[in-house]
């Protein structure tokens, strides 16, 4: 009878260690992998600033000339979404690591769903309206292994889209874009006053 009970203690000794195991578990952050980012861009100042100063340079330059020209780079861009998401509280998403290449921005970074984490890598194509609104559309997401939640997907987005069209909203009556290319690591916006 003394077997038995070793017996049973030992199991239950051992359900207790694996239920403690499984618990600690579900508690900390599970790394699930995914693309890896590439080297971060140097950049000229982690705050952001660039992109700003670029906008009322160009904003400036279009009232004497009628046509706006805008030209970011990468390391403008990947500070502009690092102070940006370093703002929101709430962010999903972290370490940025933006290149513009072949027409699309392509956006890496560490995303957070729940206890995963994975890397992320994200595909953005520019969209030109006729009427010269211009706009940011999410061609392809991944998240470590596992398709991007939807909610992580619309938010990347729309901050992307606010990020850099944002100036033109207060003026997007008086201007529109009549052209977006993306090339050898750099940004072109062209447009004239209407």
């Amino acid at each position: 009878m003394t077997d038995r009970g070793t017996i049973n203690t030992r199991n239950l000794v051992f359900l207790q260690l694996v239920l403690a195991f499984a618990a600690a578990s579900l508690a900390c952050t599970v790394d699930v992998g995914g693309p890896e980012p590439p080297q971060r861009p140097v950049s000229i100042g982690e705050d952001g600033a660039g992109v700003d100063q670029v906008w009322e340079s160009a904003l400036a330059g279009a009232l004497q000339t009628g046509q706006l020209r805008v030209l970011f780079d990468e390391a403008q861009l990947t500070a502009l979404l690092s102070q940006r998401l370093s703002n929101d509280e709430g962010s999903a998403f972290e370490s940025p690591v933006v290149l513009l290449r072949e027409g699309t921005i392509q956006l890496y970074g560490v995303g957070h769903q729940g206890p995963l984490r994975a890397n992320v890598h994200l595909t953005i194509t520019p969209i030109l309206s006729q009427d010269g609104d211009l706009g940011f559309e999410l061609t392809s997401a991944e998240f470590g292994p596992l398709p991007l939640p939807k909610g992580l997907r619309e938010s990347l987005s729309a901050l992307l889209t606010e990020a850099l069209s944002g100036p033109l909203g207060t003026l997007a009556t008086g201007v529109k874009i009549t052209s977006v290319a993306i090339d050898s690591g750099e940004l072109a916006i062209v447009g004239e006053l209407r």
